[in-house]
Order: C-alpha cells, then sequence, then structure tokens
C-alpha cells in the first residue's frame, strides 16, 4: 500500500458516511415523481451545483491538469462555448420542457413527432451515456493503481456499488444532496493540491510563471481557421456551444435535474449559475496541470501520451498524510456524484420512456419498486463498462457523447423549430446524422470539438428536406370542391 493508516481512514469514512447520508433520503420517496424528479421541491442552487458535479466528474479532477501538462490552457476555449450553450437551452428548450409534467427529456419527442422516435432518442441516450459513463468509471482505477499499487477492478467495484446503494434508496433527492456535498469536497481537493504544488515549487509563482512563459503554458486562445485542431477558439465557442446544448438539452443526464426544478426560472437560474462555477472549476483544475509541470522540471512531452497519471502521483508522492486521503477521496466524490446521476437518469428513461410508466395505470408503489429494480440493472451494465480500457480519459468521454449528440440535438431543434418537420423526415434527419458522424470519426481528421455541430447541421437539413419531400401537397379549393 502506497498510503498511509490515515488516509485509508479518511477515504473509509467518506465512502462510508457519503453512503449512509444518501440511504437516509429512501423514506422521502413515495412516488416515481419524488424518485425521479424530487418531488419538484429542490432548491435552484442545489440543482446547479449538481449540475457541476455531473458534468464535472473524474475525468475533470484528473484529465483537466493533464491536458494543461501536455499543452497549455486552450480547453478554456471550449467552456467558453458551454457558457453560450447554457443561454440557447435557456431560450429555447426550458421553456418547451415547462410546458407539461415531464419526466424525461424524450416525452418532448413524443409530444412533436410520436412514439417511435420517442424510442429511438431514448435509446440513442442510454447507450451513449451508457458507454460515456462507462470511461469515467473507468478514471476512478487509474487513481486506486497509482493511490494502492493494484485493485484496478476491486475499485470499479466498490465505489459502483456504493453508489448505486444510496441511489437504489434515495433516489434524485440523494443524488442531488450528495452531489453538493461532493462538489465542496473535490474543489476543496483541487484548491489543497494548489497550495501545497506551489509550496514545492522552488521559486513559487514567479518560476512557475516563468517555465509558463517558456512552454507557451498560460496560452488561452488560438484563432486558427482549423477543422483538425480540437483546441481552438472557434472549435471552443461554436463546438462548446452546439456540445453543451445537446448535453445539457437532449441528454437526460442533465435534463433531469432542469425538470427537477420548482418552476421555468429556477431551471434557468440553476443552469446558468452552474456555467459561472463551472468556468472556474476548470480555471482551477488547468492550473493545476501548469504548476505539476513546473514541479516536474518542465519536461519533454510526447505527443499523443496520456498524461492522467500525473495528479493521482502526486497525490501519493507530494501530499502530506491526511491532505492525500482527502484529495482521493475528492476524486471518488466526483466519480460517484456523476455515477448516481447517471443510474437514475438510465432508469428513469428506461421506466417512463419503454416500459410505459405513468401511461398503463400501474400504482406508484408499482413503479417506484421496478425503478429500484431496473437500477440495479443498469449498476451491474457500469461496472462492466467501468473495467473497458478507454486511452486517455477526458477525450475518450467527450468524443464517445460527441458522436451522437449531434444527432439528438438536431432531432431537437428540428421538433422546436421546423413547424413542418414529420415524424419520417425526423427519422431520416436522424438517421443522416449518425452516419454523417460515424464517417468524419473513421475517415477524416476532423477535431471532435467539431463533431457536435457537424451531426446537428445534418439531421436537421437532411430531416427538414425529407419533411419538405414527403408532405402531402395541399389542394386547393377547387380541387376540394370537385
Amino acid at each position: 500500500m502506497r498510503i498511509s493508516a490515515l488516509d485509508l481512514g479518511i477515504i473509509i469514512a467518506y465512502l462510508l458516511g457519503i453512503t449512509l447520508f444518501g440511504i437516509q433520503f429512501r423514506r422521502r420517496q413515495q412516488t416515481i415523481r419524488d424518485y425521479f424528479l424530487g418531488g419538484r421541491e429542490l432548491p435552484w442552487w442545489a440543482l446547479s451545483l449538481s449540475i457541476v458535479a455531473t458534468e464535472t466528474s473524474t475525468l475533470t479532477v484528473i484529465g483537466t491538469p493533464a491536458l494543461a501538462f501536455a499543452g497549455n490552457l486552450g480547453f478554456l476555449q471550449l467552456v467558453l462555448g458551454y457558457l453560450v450553450g447554457r443561454v440557447v437551452i435557456s431560450l429555447l428548450f426550458i421553456p418547451q420542457y415547462f410546458k407539461g409534467e415531464f419526466y424525461t427529456a424524450y416525452e418532448l419527442i413524443e409530444k412533436r413527432f410520436g412514439r417511435q422516435m420517442r424510442s429511438i432518442a431514448a435509446g440513442t441516450f442510454l447507450v451513449t451515456r451508457a458507454l460515456a459513463e462507462g470511461v469515467r468509471v473507468a478514471a476512478v482505477a487509474l487513481v486506486v493503481r497509482v493511490a494502492f499499487g493494484t485493485g484496478e477492478v476491486t475499485s470499479v467495484v466498490l465505489i459502483t456499488l456504493l453508489t448505486l446503494l444510496y441511489t437504489f434508496h434515495g433516489g434524485l433527492t440523494a443524488v442531488i444532496w450528495t452531489d453538493v456535498i461532493q462538489l465542496c469536497i473535490y474543489v476543496a481537493g483541487g484548491v489543497a493540491a494548489f497550495v501545497l504544488l506551489l509550496q514545492s515549487i522552488p521559486g513559487g509563482w514567479n518560476e512557475v510563471t516563468q517555465v509558463a512563459a517558456a512552454h507557451g503554458k498560460f496560452q488561452i486562445f488560438d484563432f486558427a481557421l482549423s477543422a483538425t485542431q480540437t483546441y481552438t477558439f472557434w472549435a471552443g465557442l461554436i463546438g462548446g456551444a452546439f456540445l453543451t446544448t445537446a448535453s445539457h438539452g437532449t441528454d437526460q443526464l442533465m435534463v433531469q435535474r432542469l425538470l427537477a426544478a420548482r418552476s421555468a426560472r429556477d431551471s434557468r437560474l440553476a443552469l446558468l449559475t452552474s456555467g459561472v462555477v463551472v468556468l472556474a472549476q476548470f480555471a482551477l483544475f488547468l492550473v493545476l496541470g501548469v504548476l505539476l509541470y513546473a514541479h516536474h522540471g518542465a519536461p519533454a512531452i510526447v505527443a499523443g501520451r496520456s498524461y492522467d497519471w500525473v495528479l493521482p502521483e502526486f497525490i501519493v508522492t507530494g501530499m502530506p498524510s491526511g491532505l492525500a486521503g482527502l484529495m482521493i477521496a475528492a476524486v471518488f466524490a466526483a466519480a460517484m456524484s456523476t455515477t448516481s446521476g447517471t443510474l437514475n437518469s438510465l432508469t428513469s428513461s428506461t421506466v417512463v420512456d419503454f416500459l410505459g410508466a405513468r401511461r398503463d395505470g400501474a400504482s406508484d408503489a408499482a413503479f417506484l419498486s421496478l425503478s429500484r429494480r431496473i437500477t440495479l440493472v443498469w449498476g451491474v451494465v457500469l461496472l462492466a463498462l467501468g473495467t473497458v480500457k478507454w486511452g486517455p480519459l477526458l477525450e475518450a468521454g467527450l468524443t464517445i457523447a460527441s458522436i451522437v449528440y449531434g444527432s439528438l440535438l438536431g432531432l431537437f431543434l428540428l421538433g422546436i423549430l421546423n413547424k413542418r418537420a414529420t415524424p419520417n423526415g425526423a427519422l431520416a434527419g436522424m438517421m443522416a446524422g449518425l452516419a454523417v458522424m460515424l464517417y468524419v470519426k473513421f475517415a477524416t481528421p476532423i477535431a471532435w470539438t467539431w463533431y457536435v455541430a457537424i451531426g446537428t447541421v445534418a439531421t436537421f437539413a437532411v430531416g427538414s428536406l425529407a419533411s419538405f419531400a414527403g408532405a402531402k401537397p395541399q389542394m386547393n379549393t377547387d380541387e376540394r370542391a370537385s
């Protein structure tokens, strides 16, 4: 074992404490409205912090510093797009979601295009979210390997089972309030790592700025007009806006939090304020990567190599006993916050969109029991996916989601913006969008940051044309009379 008994004690205390805290919300779960929407009684600020905790995950805690360690602060260009995407959602999507009592994002698709398109959209979400969460769960194994020297599969099983336990019992209410605690823990861990890193570097901040300047580490903006560069201003602003509009406006993982707000106003407030917190958070973890680069003496960087190990290694070797345990607990907190939300969102879509909750007249008690059983099933699926080797973690997770997000966003925009769009046209557009993205991914060098924008445009354009081509011609008055 590479960590001290004190660190181990802190980790165990966190894991047990957060699990018991989440379980105690079980008594509040009487209906599926409680289980999936928290009874729509959750405050906007808690939903805001939950949104941040859910979109952050372990990938941010260990993957973001690795990006700056190997490159610079260019990832912040993408975060600027995240802010734009939130404004778009507030203007276009949230008003649509609060026109009815929706439990999932895909009920809006059924209202516009029918049950078949709802099933296709929901099925796309289930596959994509499960795969993307597999990457996030796998990130825990990396931290445990560095900290303990072994136990990758064991760690994935332990973290997933504990998260499954409180999600199973407490539903979305447990997910939201544990998210709030977990966000505070991993941000505190990031601040602690920042202070310790700065103290460990001879010359302090002056040395950091000199090293960063010599190697371009503090560069943020790149205005190159290139479709193959991942982090440019245009890819960040445009691609990031499309990515966030898709992830927060059409993905049940995030939409579920928007639907759980007390009103459309609270929903907007939660979403927009989360953007400010996300920007500050990404800045913190990117600067950590620059500090780690200076701490290692400005090592030569090998293109294409993963540097996800740099922060976990510092946690174990550079942090004093006690703080190391806190930081490892912070990484686990980030993992558990996303996994719990994923479990509940996968279950809500399965039960509501595919198994007919709210349609067939079964009792709330029956569907609540069914929901808990489905949660267990998805827990097993995430366990299996968490043992897969995915490569560089942050970009792997974002790339998986980006391939299909475009077709989902295009479908939603087709339904909201094009009043003449038909179900057949929507289906044709979605299939075309997926086909285009598979070609872009495997046959072109286009950067993943453009994936959602390309898929969205393809889906919307083909869907609109197919709807127009398949529309029945309107008869004039004389023809109807005859």
